[in-house]
C-alpha cells in the first residue's frame, strides 16, 4: 500500500532511488525475458572424476555479486543486485542450496568466475584415507 506525500509522489519511492531502479531492471527477471536475455540463471552439477563442478551461468551479474557459502554439507550459491557496493538495499537475483555427498573433500572448495559463469570445484576425498583398521589400546 503506497501512501501519498504533499508533491504526490510516494514515500516508498523516496526509498528507492531512480538510479536502482533503472540499473535492477535488466535483472528482473520479466525485463530481461522480454529484452531478449536469460529468465534467471541457470545452476548445472557435473559429476567427473576428480569431484563435482557446480556451475552458475547469469550472464547480467558481475562476479563481485555472486556468494558461496557452505554450512556443515549445505552448499548454497546465491547472487544479489546492488546499485552500490555499500548499498543497505539489495535484490535478490538467484539462490540455491545443495546438499553435498559425505564422499566431497570440503577443505577443499574453490571457486573462479569467468566468462559470465561461476563455477565451484569440490573434489572427492581421498579414498586412500577413507578406510584404515583404528588400533585398539588396552589400559
Amino acid at each position: 500500500m503506497c501512501f501519498e506525500t504533499k508533491r504526490g509522489e510516494s514515500k516508498a519511492m523516496d526509498l528507492i532511488s531512480k538510479d536502482f531502479v533503472r540499473n535492477i531492471a535488466p535483472h528482473l527477471n520479466l525485463f530481461n525475458t522480454l529484452g531478449g536475455g536469460m529468465a534467471q540463471a541457470v545452476m548445472r552439477v557435473d559429476k567427473g572424476e576428480k569431484g563435482l563442478v557446480i556451475r552458475v551461468a547469469a550472464p547480467s551479474v558481475r562476479p563481485e555479486n555472486f556468494h558461496v557459502v557452505l554450512n556443515n554439507n549445505s552448499l548454497t550459491v546465491y547472487c544479489e543486485y546492488r546499485h552500490q557496493a555499500d548499498d543497505k538495499l539489495a535484490a535478490p537475483l538467484f539462490n540455491q542450496t545443495i546438499e553435498l555427498p559425505l564422499t566431497l573433500d570440503l577443505s577443499r572448495i574453490e571457486a573462479v568466475h569467468a566468462g559470465n559463469e561461476l563455477r565451484v570445484r569440490i573434489p572427492y576425498k581421498d579414498p586412500t584415507t577413507q578406510q584404515r583398521e583404528i588400533t585398539i589400546r588396552q589400559r
